[in-house]
């Protein structure tokens, strides 16, 4: 339903015929060209596109021959860039982008070429980039299904890229910096009427009649895209954070402003789409991305003194088509012109025989007779058939140079084309190829200039259309589907966790993955994956199909067994696996789980015995030092308690030997000091181990003489010194 006009409305038409306007004059000389390009690529002897209105009038009812060798051609072009369609190849780039995340980035476009049919979108768009010089692919929304209000992407085929308009101001060859483009539909007026009722009235047919976008019989309906510069100011802090002004909180302004170290302005795209039918706005809508969702396969596109063009592998081939068809015509109409090849005889030669020469050429006569004798008897010449019509060297040299001509000006031989040549071995014919590849290879280069920037808008687009945690399928290269958990809120961009028995998941530890893909009963490990993580970056990988690389993966390996049988047992689950034969898939299986261990996927066999060994070292050593810790703690209590035991009986014993000395003091007191003296002597011997007699007595005589060595002079009427006393 059309929505009411706003105050607006106006303006934004005002500007949307200004642009067209400079559209139409910046890309209709092209427009003309890339008409007539198309037509002449598609001629043939019912349409007679190849040959001039004026010529083919003049020649009346003479041959106008059409022999379309362009064709031959240009498809030689177009199904050499289908069987090497660039691949999008995603890759970190900045932030926390990590190469897991993007190989799932990169699945989940192949699962979105695959459900849109992107091979049809590029495939057009490569049609008409070498027919005509540009062609067209669109990136659009929906719904997932009928029962959802899930958004996902698809990409589109355009069957017409005359029905586009692009900024002419583009200076990035995949149009990626556009600021406005249309893509229109012109319909029947009675039609518009039937759709949008008859009070809905476009513009009259002769408001707008002179600019072209509307007449008495059609109204255009036209998308209307546009970009909006929205600049904003970011900042650089102290510890390399960066943050945008806009973001800042109020209250914590001042804070932030004293910590900025470098700030700087810049500018953000934002895209707008209308729905314009007639004079009339009827829909509208914000984009979710920052490109417009259109993106060109361009041929050759060249600004000379002001005028655009573009051109496709047509162009180059009209004038020697066209020779070749005037020759061919010639040679065609001139030997028409030539009598048959009839007997020559004389009447009298065939007289009476009339029925059976005239029936010559209807009927098998096994013998035709004739008279060889006249009435005169004079031999008569046999009749003579006369020579069959020839046609003129110069019209057969004409076709060889035109054909010649052909080849020269595509730079595509007949060894490209598939004739034979005088190549023999593989690397002579991959050289002449190769040739005709380079002659041609910037449409390939195009084509995979256009697929970048599709997967750019993809990237772009699927952080914004994924918002919420939804569970997408995601294709390998190999065509196998996995399942993936988006999940915006995830604190990584690539997570892979394993579901428990419980229901709950876990993280799946290095080396683990690889292991529960080897093993059949494991369940599948699942992927939380966070678009709004990290920065990404896109390629476009040239080369051959996948399937073109499993039919060369085949033969090397056919090659690979042929030369050594015994390699069968190593690399047969490969062959199998790449080859195309019913029952290939099982076989592969069945050679995989007969592989020896070395040669199995995934870790080392030794290595992985060498690591469970060691985890149950480590598991048993655990196990250990948790029985040490409990035998120690329980040491310690015991020590503990012993210790206060010790403590105990240390002051028992103090009590007991202080009440022992204390009896022995008491007793000893009693004792002779003779007997004690003996007692004594007998303790120190028992703890010496010796007896001490003797050394009592060495002391004594040491004594004694030191004694007198040291005793001062006696006097001379002095009595005898008495005799020392024995040392008991």
């Amino acid at each position: 339903m059309a929505r009411r006009p706003t105050a607006g409305d106006a303006e934004i038409l005002r500007e949307a015929k200004e642009r067209f306007a400079r559209c139409v004059a910046w890309e209709s000389a092209w427009r003309d060209r890339a008409l007539f390009d198309t037509r002449f690529a598609n001629g043939d002897p019912l349409n007679a596109w190849q040959w001039d209105t004026n010529v083919r009038s003049e020649r009346g009812a003479r041959p106008c021959l059409t022999y379309n060798q362009v064709r031959q051609h240009n498809l030689q072009v177009q199904n050499d860039n289908r069987q090497h369609k660039a691949q999008i190849k995603v890759s970190p780039s900045g932030g926390r982008a990590s190469y897991e995340a993007a190989q799932v980035f990169s699945g989940i476009i192949r699962r979105i070429e695959y459900q849109s049919k992107a091979v049809d979108a590029y495939a057009t768009a490569t049609y008409h980039q070498v027919e005509s010089g540009i062609g067209y692919v669109r990136v659009d929304t929906g719904y997932c299904n009928d029962n959802s209000f899930d958004l996902d992407l698809f990409i589109k085929r355009v069957k017409d890229p005359r029905s586009i308009y692009m900024d002419p101001d583009c200076e990035v060859y995949d149009k990626s910096d556009a600021m406005f483009g249309f893509v229109f539909e012109d319909i029947e007026r009675k039609r518009y009427e039937d759709e949008h009722g008859k009070d809905d009235q476009a513009a009259p047919a002769a408001l707008d009649h002179t600019d072209g976008w509307n007449d008495r019989d059609h109204v255009r309906v036209a998308e209307y895209w546009r970009v909006a510069i929205d600049t904003a100011t970011i900042h650089r802090l102290h510890d390399g954070t960066v943050v945008r002004d806009d973001e800042i909180p109020p209250e914590l302004r001042d804070q932030v402003k004293a910590l900025i170290d470098k700030s700087r302005e810049v500018q953000e795209r934002s895209v707008e789409w209308f729905k314009i039918a007639g004079d009339r706005i009827v829909d509208r809508e914000d984009w979710p991305g920052k490109y417009i969702p259109i993106v060109p396969w361009i041929g050759e596109e060249t600004v000379i003194a002001g005028e655009m063009d573009r051109k496709g592998h047509t162009r180059s081939q009209i004038d020697a088509q066209r020779i070749y068809n005037y020759w061919a015509s010639a040679a065609v109409e001139q030997v028409a012109l030539q009598t048959k090849s009839p007997y020559v005889a004389r009447a009298d030669a065939i007289e009476g025989r009339e029925e059976q020469w005239a029936t010559a050429n209807t009927k098998n006569w096994s013998v035709l007779l004739y008279n060889p004798l006249d009435e005169q008897s004079n031999e008569i010449p046999r009749p003579q058939r006369e020579p069959p019509p020839q046609m003129a060297q110069a019209y057969i040299t004409g076709m060889q140079i035109a054909k010649a001509d052909l080849m020269s000006v595509t730079g595509q031989y007949q060894a490209e084309l598939g004739a034979p040549s005088n190549e023999r071995s593989g690397v002579a014919i991959q050289q002449r190829q190769r040739q005709g590849d380079n002659a041609t290879y910037h449409y390939t280069d195009n084509q995979a200039k256009g697929i970048r920037q599709v997967g750019r808008i993809l990237i772009d687009l699927i952080p914004k259309i994924y918002d919420t945690r939804r569970v997408v399928l995601m294709l390998a290269e190999d065509g196998s589907e996995s399942k993936v958990l988006v999940a915006p809120d995830a604190p990584d961009a690539h997570q892979q966790v394993q579901p428990q028995p419980d229901g709950s998941v876990a993280p799946v530890m290095p080396g683990q993955a690889q292991a529960a893909q080897d093993d059949p009963n494991a369940p599948d490990p699942a992927v939380i994956f966070n678009p709004n993580v990290g920065e990404y970056s896109v390629e476009a990988d040239v080369g051959p199909a996948y399937g073109t690389q499993r039919q060369e993966a085949a033969n090397a390996f056919s090659e690979i067994m042929q030369q050594n049988p015994a390699a069968f047992q190593i690399v047969g689950d490969y062959w199998a696996a790449n080859s195309d034969f019913p029952g290939a898939d099982e076989l592969a299986e069945r050679l995989k789980r007969g592989l020896p261990p070395q040669y199995k996927a995934g870790p080392d066999p030794q290595v992985v015995q060498v690591q469970q060994a060691a985890q149950q070292q480590a598991q048993h050593a655990h196990e250990l030092l948790g029985q040490a810790d409990q035998e120690i703690a329980a040491l310690k209590q015991q020590l503990a308690t012993a210790k206060m035991q010790g403590k105990d009986r240390d002051e028992e014993n103090k009590i007991k030997d202080y009440d022992a000395e204390t009896r022995r003091l008491a007793a000893v007191g009693t004792i002779d000091p003779h007997s004690l003296q003996v007692i004594v002597r007998q303790m120190v011997e028992d703890m010496l181990g010796t007896r001490l007699q003797p050394v009592l007595e060495g002391h004594a005589d040491v004594q004694a003489d030191l004694a007198s060595r040291m005793a001062p002079p006696a006097p001379e009427a002095s009595a005898a010194a008495p005799e020392p006393a024995m040392v008991q």
